[in-house]
Parts: C-alpha cells; sequence; structure tokens
C-alpha cells in the first residue's frame, strides 16, 4: 500500500499550496526536501483567498505536521495581519508578547514589544526559513522587532522538537518563513503602502514594501529570481507615571532609626517621564531559484537593518525618604498615604530633570545556499550551506539638571496619582535661575557576530513498504564567533553639582543662568492622554545630550571655578580635591574587562524514522529519532586578581598569596548531549486527531551569560590587638561563566484535534516541561594557584546552573466561521484561544532569610533572589520570570467578497518581570532601606539595598482592522490599535501589599494602507 508523504518541521511547503496565488504563505525551508508533486497536486485542487486562506493553510499545515506546530500566514504578499512579528506572535495559542523594551529593563514601555514567552518560558529559538539566525547584541536570536513583517510569508512556532530539528528550543521554535520564485509559477509583483497616525504625538510614520518574481524556462532548466525590500518607521510615545516605593514612618533616636507604632507608609515621590521611540527598519530579501530533471538549487540573501532612536524627558526626586515631614495628611485604612504635602529637612526635595537619547543601529545579512538532488526514486540529498553576519553599536546618554523644590503636594486618591502645584510651585519652576547643572551619564558599546554553518542531509524513501516511510539522517557543523566591546565604566555616572554636595564637596551648585551650556524649556502636552497635567520644566538642550565627549567636558569644567571658594586640602567636586584637581574622564574602550570574545562549534547529527501504520483501525503514523550534538566552547577574557597585605611577621591562620594581578584567559569546554525524540500521531476520524510527542531538548546561554571576566580578591582580617591573621577568604563576582552549560528540558505533549471544515477546529493540548540546569546568579568555586604553588579556591557569585523547576499547562484553541448562516452573515467567525501554565522554580542551593543584608553586589544572593523590602525584610516564593498563568485571544471575524475585517483581543494575566532590577528606584542602585533585624550589627541603620519584586500587570488590548479588495488588485485597508486607549501598569511588591508602580499610556493609533498586486 502506497502511504502519503507525511509533512514535517522541514517540509511544510506542500500544504500551504492551499493558497494558489498567495505564495508567501508557502514554507521554504532551505534544507528541506520537497513534497512530492502527486500530493502537492492534489492539495491544490482547492482555491480560497483572502483571510480564510491564510487561515486554510495554517490549520492544514497543523493538521498535516508530524510534530505540533501553530502557524500564521500572510493574508497577501508582504501583509501578515499585525505591524512586527511579535504582535503576530502573540495572537497565537501558548505564546505571550513582551511589553517592554528589554526584560532586563521593564520600566521603559514597548508598543511593537520586545519578545515573546511560549508557554510560559523564554527559552524560545528563532530560525529563518529553517536555518539559525541571531543578532550580535550578546543574544542567541535574531530580535523579532529587528525583522521586516512585510519580507515574511508566515510564522510557524513548533511546541515540541524532533531530531530533524536545529536544537536550541525548550518552550518553543519560531520559525520565520519566506518565499522563492517558483512559488509564483511565473511572473508576480506587488507593491503596499501604508501610513500610520500616533493619536498621542500626533506624528505620522510611512510604511512600504514591494516585491517582484519571476521564472524563465529554458534547454538550460527553469530559473526564477525573486526580490523583495520593505521600508517602515513608527513614531511612538510613551508617558509615564512613577510612585515610588512606600517607606515606614520612622523615628531617630541616637543615630537608631526605628519604626512608628502607627504602622504609616508613604512614597517620597511622585515621578513622570515622557519618552518618543523612533523606529526605522529597513529589509530586503533576495532570491535565485535553478532546477533542471531532478537537481534544483536556491540562493538566497536576507538583510534586516534597525535602528532606533529614544528620546526621553524624566523628571524624579533624588531626595533621603527620611529627611522627608508630611503635612495635610490624609491616611487610608492601610495606613497609605492618601494626599498629603511633601517637604524635606534639607533645604527641599532635590528633583533631576533628565533627558536622555539612546541609539541602537543592528544589521543582520544572512547569505544561504541549498542544492537538493533527487538521486533515484528512493534516496535524496541535500546540501545547505549559510553565512550570517550581524553587528551593532549602541549610544546612551543622559544629561539633568536639577531644582530643589520647596515642597510636592500628592494626591493618591484618583484612578490615576497627581501632583498638585498651587501658584507659588509654578512660580519657583518657571525661574531659571533655580535650575542648576546636577549630572551625566554615557553608556556606549558594539558589537558583532558570524557564524558559518554546513549542513548535509539524505532521505531514503522506502518502496511499497507496509509501514515504514523514510530514513533521515544528516550531518551539521556550526562556527559561531561573536565579539562585544564595552566602554568603560559602562553607564558612568558622575555628579556635575548635586544639592547633597553642597556644604561638603562644592560651596554651592553650578546654576544654568551663570553658563552658555544651552537649556530648554519642556512643556509635557497632553501627558498620559488629558488625564493629568505636569509643569513645564527646564532641560539640558539636545545638543548638550548629543554632543558627548565635548558637551560632558564643558558641564564638568564648571566645578573647577567652584573648587576657589573651598578651603585648602577639602575635596572639591564628587571627585578631586585642591591638591589633586577635579577631573573626569569619559568612558572609553580599551578596557579588557568590557571585552566579551565568545567563539562556539557545534557538530550535530540525527536519524530519524518515519513511519505509518494506516491499516489498522485507527491509522497511526510519526517519527522517532535521536539527535547527537557536541559542543566546544572558548571565552577569551580577564581575570582581576587582587590581594589585601600581610603585615610582616604576621602569625595567625597561614595565608598562601595570591599574585595581584590582571590576567588574560582562556576558558575552554566541550560536552555532548543526545536529543531523543518521538512524535506520534493517531487518526480516530478523518478529522479528528490525537498526538503524543515525548523529547529531550535543551537551550544554551546567551553569550553575555558566557563572559569570562571575573574579579577575585583574597581578603585577610587581622586581629588588632596582637597583629596576627585573623582569617582569610577568597570570594569574587563574575560578569558571567564559560563554563556553563544549556538549559536541560524533558518534555511531554499530548493534544487532541478536531478539524470539522477547511476553517475550523477545536484543539486541546497538556503539557509538562521537566527543567534543569536553569540559568540562576549563585555561587560557584574557581581554583587559582598561588605564589607557592598552593591551590587556592575563591568562591565566586554570577551565573550557574543552579536550579530545576517545571512547565505545566494546558492550551485551548476554537476557529470557525458561520457558514451555516444565511446572506452576508456567513461571512461571520470567530476564533479564540486560552493558556494557562503553572510553575515552580526549586534552587540546587536555596537562599532564604528574614531580612536583608547589607552590600548591593552580585554577591549579595538573598537580595537578588528574594529581594528587600524598604523596611529590611525580604521577601521569597518567586515564581519563573514572564510567566502569566492565564492568557487569552478572542478574535471575531468577517470573511465575505471582497470584505474582510477582525476585531481582536489579547490578554495576558500579571507576572514577574524580575527581584532587584536597577530601574526606577525599587532596586540597588538605592541603598536606604531600614535594617528592622534586631540581631544585626547595623539595626536602625538606612543603609541596606533594595530589592522590590515588579510584576507586569495584567492587560488587555483591543484592535481593529478591515480591508476592501477591489476587482482589479488594489485592496485598501485600515486598522485602529489600542482602540480602547488601554494604560499599561506595572506593580511594585512590598510586604504590605502591591501597589501600582509604573502608569504607562501609549494612546490609539490609526493606520490606513493600500497595496497592489499584479
Amino acid at each position: 500500500m502506497r502511504h502519503r508523504f507525511k509533512r514535517t518541521t522541514l517540509s511544510v511547503a506542500a500544504a500551504q499550496a492551499l493558497v494558489v496565488w498567495a505564495a508567501p504563505a508557502i514554507a521554504q525551508t532551505a534544507a528541506a526536501p520537497a513534497a512530492d508533486k502527486k500530493e502537492s497536486q492534489q492539495l491544490e485542487t482547492v482555491v480560497v483567498s483572502g483571510r480564510r486562506a491564510a487561515l486554510a493553510s495554517a490549520q492544514k499545515i497543523k493538521q498535516e505536521s508530524d510534530e505540533i506546530v501553530d502557524s500564521v500566514n500572510a493574508e497577501d504578499i508582504g501583509k501578515l495581519p499585525d505591524r512586527s512579528v511579535t504582535e503576530v506572535l502573540q495572537r497565537m495559542v501558548g505564546v505571550a508578547m513582551d511589553r517592554t523594551q528589554a526584560r532586563s529593563d521593564p520600566v521603559h514601555y514597548s508598543v511593537e514589544g520586545s519578545g515573546v514567552v511560549i508557554r510560559g518560558l523564554t527559552y524560545v529559538a528563532a530560525q529563518l526559513n529553517g536555518r539559525e539566525t541571531f543578532s550580535a547584541n550578546q543574544g542567541r536570536n535574531l530580535g523579532f522587532e529587528d525583522v521586516p513583517p512585510e519580507l515574511m510569508g508566515g510564522v510557524d512556532v513548533y511546541k515540541n522538537p524532533s531530531a530533524e530539528q536545529i536544537e536550541g528550543a525548550i518552550a518553543g521554535l519560531v520559525n520565520l518563513r519566506t518565499a522563492l520564485p517558483f512559488d509564483y509559477g511565473g511572473f508576480k509583483a506587488s507593491g503596499n503602502l501604508a501610513m500610520t497616525y500616533t493619536q498621542l504625538n500626533g506624528k505620522r510614520s510611512p510604511q512600504g514594501s514591494f516585491l517582484v518574481s519571476n521564472t524563465w524556462q529554458t534547454d538550460l532548466g527553469k530559473f526564477g529570481a525573486l526580490i523583495d525590500v520593505a521600508h517602515s518607521k513608527s513614531k511612538l510615545r510613551t508617558d509615564t507615571t512613577t510612585v515610588d516605593p512606600y517607606y515606614p514612618t520612622t523615628t531617630t533616636t541616637n543615630s537608631v532609626t526605628t519604626v512608628n507604632p502607627d504602622h504609616r507608609w508613604y512614597s517620597r515621590d511622585l515621578a513622570w517621564r515622557e519618552q518618543d521611540y523612533d523606529r526605522t527598519r529597513n529589509g530586503v530579501y533576495a532570491a535565485l531559484q535553478w532546477r533542471k530533471d531532478n537537481v534544483e538549487s536556491a540562493l538566497t540573501f536576507f538583510r534586516s537593518k534597525f535602528r532606533s532612536a529614544m528620546s526621553e524627558y524624566a523628571v524624579k526626586a533624588e531626595v533621603d525618604p527620611y529627611t522627608i515631614n508630611i503635612t495635610d495628611a490624609e491616611w487610608g485604612d492601610n495606613g497609605l498615604l492618601r494626599k498629603g504635602t511633601l517637604n524635606s529637612t534639607t533645604g527641599g526635595i532635590e528633583m533631576e530633570n533628565n533627558a536622555r537619547l539612546s541609539q541602537r543601529d543592528s544589521r543582520t545579512d544572512d547569505l544561504s545556499w541549498n542544492v537538493r538532488w533527487r538521486a533515484t526514486p528512493a534516496w535524496t540529498l541535500t546540501a545547505d550551506a549559510q553565512l550570517v553576519k550581524s553587528k551593532t553599536q549602541s549610544f546612551d546618554s543622559n544629561v539633568a539638571t536639577g531644582i530643589q523644590l520647596p515642597k510636592q503636594t500628592v494626591d493618591f486618591t484618583g484612578s490615576m496619582p497627581r501632583i498638585v502645584y498651587d501658584a507659588a510651585d509654578i512660580a519657583f519652576l518657571d525661574k531659571p535661575s533655580n535650575y542648576y547643572w546636577a549630572t551625566t551619564m554615557e553608556a556606549l558599546d558594539h558589537g558583532k557576530a558570524q557564524q558559518k554553518a554546513l549542513r548535509l542531509d539524505a532521505r531514503y524513501q522506502f518502496q511499497d513498504h507496509p509501514f515504514l516511510n523514510d530514513l533521515r539522517f544528516g550531518l551539521r557543523i556550526a562556527d559561531r564567533d561573536a565579539q562585544t566591546y564595552k566602554a568603560m565604566p559602562y553607564y558612568n555616572w558622575a555628579a556635575v553639582t548635586k544639592a547633597w554636595e553642597t556644604g561638603w564637596y562644592i560651596p554651592d551648585t553650578a546654576r544654568v543662568t551663570n553658563y552658555s551650556v544651552p537649556t530648554v524649556v519642556k512643556s509635557f502636552n497632553k501627558f498620559m492622554g488629558g488625564k493629568t497635567t505636569v509643569p513645564t520644566m527646564l532641560f539640558p538642550d539636545a545638543s548638550v545630550v548629543q554632543g558627548f565627549p565635548n558637551s560632558y567636558v564643558q558641564l564638568h569644567d564648571l566645578v573647577k571655578p567652584l573648587c576657589d571658594g573651598m578651603p585648602g586640602g577639602s575635596t572639591c567636586g564628587w571627585q578631586g580635591s585642591n591638591v589633586n584637581p577635579y577631573s573626569w574622564a569619559p568612558a572609553s574602550y580599551g578596557d579588557p574587562s568590557g571585552v566579551n570574545d565568545q567563539h562556539e562549534r557545534t557538530t550535530a547529527a540525527f536519524a530519524q524514522l518515519r513511519f505509518a501504520f494506516d491499516d489498522l483501525p485507527m491509522p497511526v503514523d510519526g517519527n522517532v529519532g535521536l539527535r547527537v550534538v557536541n559542543t566546544k566552547d572558548r571565552a577569551n577574557g580577564y581575570t582581576v586578581i587582587d590581594q589585601d597585605a600581610v603585615p610582616p611577621g604576621a602569625g595567625g591562620v597561614v595565608v598562601h598569596p595570591v599574585k595581584v594581578d590582571k590576567v588574560a584567559g582562556r576558558f575552554d569546554q566541550s560536552f555532548t548531549d543526545y536529543l531523543p525524540s518521538l512524535n506520534l500521531r493517531l487518526k480516530a476520524q478523518p478529522d479528528l486527531q490525537f498526538r503524543f510527542a515525548l523529547a529531550k531538548g535543551l537551550s544554551r546561554p546567551s553569550t553575555g551569560d558566557m563572559q569570562a571576566t571575573s574579579k577575585l580578591k583574597q581578603s585577610v582580617q587581622i586581629e588588632q590587638n596582637t597583629g596576627n591573621v585573623k582569617s582569610v577568604s577568597a570570594s569574587g563576582t563574575s560578569d558571567g561563566n564559560p563554563m556553563l552549560k544549556p538549559i536541560k528540558s524533558t518534555q511531554a505533549d499530548v493534544t487532541g484535534e478536531w478539524y470539522f471544515s477547511k476553517t475550523g477546529a477545536i484543539t486541546v493540548a497538556a503539557f509538562d516541561k521537566e527543567l534543569k540546569d536553569i540559568i540562576i546568579n549563585q555561587t560557584y568555586t574557581t581554583r587559582l594557584t598561588a605564589i607557592d604553588g598552593t591551590p587556592v579556591d575563591f568562591v565566586v557569585t554570577g551565573p550557574t546552573n543552579g536550579a530545576k523547576g517545571h512547565a505545566r499547562g494546558v492550551e485551548f484553541a476554537f476557529r470557525r466561521y458561520f457558514d451555516m448562516l444565511p446572506g452576508w452573515l456567513s461571512g461571520l467567525g470567530v476564533e479564540m484561544n486560552w493558556t494557562y501554565v503553572d510553575s515552580k522554580l526549586k534552587r540546587y542551593n536555596g537562599v532564604q532569610t528574614s531580612f536583608c543584608s547589607a552590600g548591593a553586589g552580585q554577591d549579595n544572593l538573598n537580595l537578588y533572589v528574594n529581594g528587600c523590602d524598604t523596611d529590611g525584610s525580604s521577601f521569597g516564593g518567586m515564581p519563573l520570570p514572564n510567566l502569566s498563568r492565564n492568557t487569552l485571544n478572542f478574535t471575531l471575524m468577517y470573511d465575505q467578497g471582497p470584505l474582510s475585517a477582525r476585531v481582536a483581543y489579547s490578554w495576558r494575566q500579571r507576572y514577574l518581570q524580575g527581584v532587584a532590577l536597577n530601574s526606577d528606584n525599587t532596586g540597588p542602585n538605592q541603598q536606604n532601606a531600614l535594617d528592622t533585624n534586631p540581631a544585626s550589627p547595623t539595626y536602625g541603620k538606612h543603609t541596606l539595598p533594595l530589592g522590590l519584586p515588579l510584576w507586569g500587570d495584567s492587560y488587555g488590548q483591543l484592535d481593529v482592522g478591515m480591508q476592501y479588495k477591489f476587482g482589479n488588485g488594489l485592496t485598501v485597508s485600515l486598522d485602529a490599535l489600542n482602540l480602547t486607549n488601554a494604560t499599561s501598569r506595572q506593580l511594585m511588591q512590598q510586604n504590605i501589599g502591591t501597589f501600582v508602580h509604573n502608569y504607562f499610556t501609549s494612546g490609539r493609533q490609526y493606520k490606513l494602507g493600500m497595496s497592489y498586486t499584479f
């Protein structure tokens, strides 16, 4: 009995032949053999178009695939259903979007998103046409925000790996698909133009793409060429209102501060920020294709260029919370301040007006060549070569003016907190002589990465075997080099003149009216969409922010004349003195501790057997395979070694001194992983099937986590009475760990799938991912050899494979058009999906104490694991970060004749973003938590680091879109995004409750577009 050719990850092309002319929806994985012509012809008998065509082809991929996969296909050439790949992914079952600019910086909101989690996990791998691709910014994946969606024909998300797939995905594999010339069968051209209007800032952003493809039949074979170019800009604005952490009211007696018995809590500040985001994304995709007889070849080139420029005006307080007095206070039943007037015993509430420019330029090029030879009816040989090059460069500049407000009146009683300014406050803020130059901070980095990969595959098709379909096996070798360079010090903060310096380091602040450095009056128009108002204030001019380093030198030179007013020998400025004059130096390249140099070679071999027991009462098919991958890592870096001096002749504990040095080092490791997989499908009925999948997977650490830079110190404690050595300790911190191993998982999936129509299905899935060697911040041992030859073990804090855990859950998806309804109502349809995930994280070495400890470094494990509240108490029981228990998507669709429309709602439940993140005064950059531990030697001091858990609050967004197709190939579309003008919120967890920390408003967007295909 002849058996159908079953589709796998690398052969989904045939299913997409359902869409006869919408060929961008066709998956072309370079290393994949094409489907049999007979089957392709069978599939082509179904003719559909528009959104239904995209849904039908995506559903067919899911139904016919060997693996568990969900897909989204382009509705038309260059038209995925959303404006970014990230937004496309969020509508798929099991996928949620990060609405932050980076997971390490959750206080900066991103309208288009910056990444995704799949089934609650961040261990996501990205591929382009079945090949690995990446960005140079210390990551392993190509940032989805970098990818022009106009170049994509579709996106697939594979939930459970198979042996044939490139390893690296635990949460899921995201495969981005483009088209090849033969997909169109002849000449095809299409152009798209669109304009987006952002309501909050009143700005317009253009987008456009153009594709042309043709094929030619010659005596030398069939030739094809395709080129697709895309350009888009996005000009967005996000307004933010920030509530600082709540501190307890206290009393200080004899330098000991204690919490008042009334248990009242207040926030020292209400801050605000306006962020303007200007993104330019350009892409080029080109393909050449040739086929003659049984040989076929394709050469493709993909380029993605991404430039982002964020300008920001942010106002925040820099005031000691223990100097705050509150008058006219109204307290809530829970002890929290509802409204009142804040003032400080230091002479005013110091506010910083920060003007910032953050730019990043990235480019990724992917050149790939694929050759496929059908040597005999049974044997097919495939060779695939790939070269990926990526580079990135970043510049971040922040300059601030300062002002000491006599008071600040706050009101937390409404739906959004606000600051109330009276006439005297406004007059004070409008006076330029009240402002002074406060701070500067810069950060610069650049990086590059390159990968060469070669893949050789073979497929043997069994001829008329009762149950074996084919045997696939292959070899893949990939070499990757990545270097990142940071100007050091990284984020080089420096005071120009601060109010707290007066009387200590400087006689007075550098008033802006006394110098020629330009400033600008900034008005916050329609702030938070008009929901609240904030005053006009004086900021550094953009030329000062952009003028680094010369403008920075000019600002810091303002301090030098102030030194003339200080007594002889006293300290002058934030650094320096009269004897050693004040000096400032910009961050610069050349420090080896700012270099991350990585090399990796992976050699993988796989074998996969595909089978089908079609003669059973309920046919069973699937595949079983094994992938064996050897990884060789090399990291070049530096170890900075320091040693406390030992007094001559000191006795006591023996010290084996190490050499004080900055040592270049090379770290090598090699290991082999065995990754078996099994995928089964049982067809209970032609339209009802069940799947079972079992596999082992891995996810490699980022190159940033593997940086080989560490700082080690041998500390010696001397007894004061005897002068002998009391104790010796050897410890250190590391920016990374070059000996990290991949995170590993054993994962199982069970699904049920009922396909009751070409565009209708109900699917359910249950999954379990058992994780081990999760990368966390923990201690590990590094051994050095002392000067006398004795080995010395240093306990180093840094990333390590230090935990295990699980992610378990269920998925449900439903889609159908109501074709049974009469007339125009038959165009109505609905699509919905829901995902529930439960997680647990258990460290191999647990860290839990009731109270916080001093020190804001990475060696304070309790701080970074369990956090620290403003009263010095700790937290515990934190879940896996970035995991929402529930996510939901609901779409109401209409597709009838030339008219298509949708109303789409996406919702994500709240999730932990991180603990002790250095952002917005909730992290260790604030060392003012009160030590309330009676057993602590620093009891009553407010010098502990802060480390609040930050959560992304539950958020839902409603988007609406419609398009009309004219008979001549012209399509006009209109989209409204965030139609309800939803406000996103970030929460801060404290032991007295969880409160809103940040309110984000980005407003609505409207997009008008047109496309023409011929």
